[in-house]
């Protein structure tokens, strides 16, 4: 009953957080030439929320782990929930480390929306066959979600890369582009966040595999379709890297490709059924 407590809590936190992050970021700032090297108010009370909102799905988890006696990832529920809080986790390392306030408009929203989707999967604490449950299990979920939390943040820079394009080929120099960073760095944090989520995916798919032989006596399954659209998606980021070290892809095109390569994460992530 505590672990429903504190992930209603999470969700009510997050859900602040969104509203004031969202109402930071229409904010008009440009009479105020410090805006954006210090934190306003709205971004202040934004932080704080989400702060609480993490601390109530961190004792949540724990909670979860503590009745389950497990690592909670085994069922869609846990590995959505999972998910979210640690897109949060890196939400607060970039905030702090690298002062870019903004991110968090971007970032939360989307913590918040696959809370609330984990929120309407079954959470009961699934009866797990022993035999399937070892290190490789938990070790194949924990990298796959941290690739995808990895492509998850190429794909929201690849948004404010082109929201940010629009406004100066537009010449719409408003309050957004005002708060948006360089397109320069906006470039290196999608290519920083694809070159770290591929090892990342990679790894996850062989200790996926690894656990298969494990429980199924077969490193690939004919039928496991999950498995082949990973493989789709490996080999789509794959191609992605190719074409921005070795043939030079323009930012632009790079951005259009995130965005492309995280519907179809999401929709292996979704399936996990």
């Amino acid at each position: 009953m505590s672990n429903v407590l504190f992930f209603k809590a999470t969700l009510f936190f997050y859900f602040l957080g969104t509203a004031f992050f969202l109402v930071n970021l229409c904010r008009d700032h440009r009479r105020d030439q410090a805006a954006s090297t210090r934190l306003s108010l709205t971004q202040k009370i934004a932080v704080f929320v989400t702060i609480a909102g993490f601390i109530c799905h961190t004792i949540a988890l724990g909670i979860r782990l503590k009745e389950g006696g497990y690592i909670p990832l085994s069922n869609p529920h846990e590995a959505i929930s999972f998910f979210s809080w640690v897109i949060v986790l890196f939400f607060f390392w970039v905030e702090f480390k690298y002062h870019l306030y903004i991110l968090g408009s971007f970032i939360l929203p989307l913590a918040f929306l696959s809370l609330i989707s984990a929120s309407a999967l079954p959470s009961d604490i699934p009866q797990i066959n022993p035999t399937l449950i070892n290190t490789w299990l938990g070790i194949h979920t924990i990298l796959s979600i941290l690739g995808i939390v990895a492509f998850t943040l190429a794909f929201v820079v690849g948004i404010m890369y082109l929201l940010q394009d629009k406004f100066l080929k537009s010449k719409q120099l408003n309050t957004l582009y005002a708060r948006l960073p360089a397109l320069d760095l906006l470039d290196q944090w999608n290519k920083k966040a694809i070159l770290f989520g591929f090892p990342l995916l990679t790894l996850g798919i062989i200790s996926g595999a690894l656990w298969a032989q494990y429980a199924k006596g077969s490193f690939w399954g004919g039928n496991n379709s999950k498995q082949a659209l990973a493989l789709g998606i490996w080999f789509f980021y794959l191609l992605v890297l190719h074409g921005r070290i070795n043939i030079g892809w323009r930012a632009k095109k790079a951005a259009h490709l995130a965005i492309i390569g995280f519907i179809g994460v999401i929709f292996i992530f979704i399936t996990l059924a």
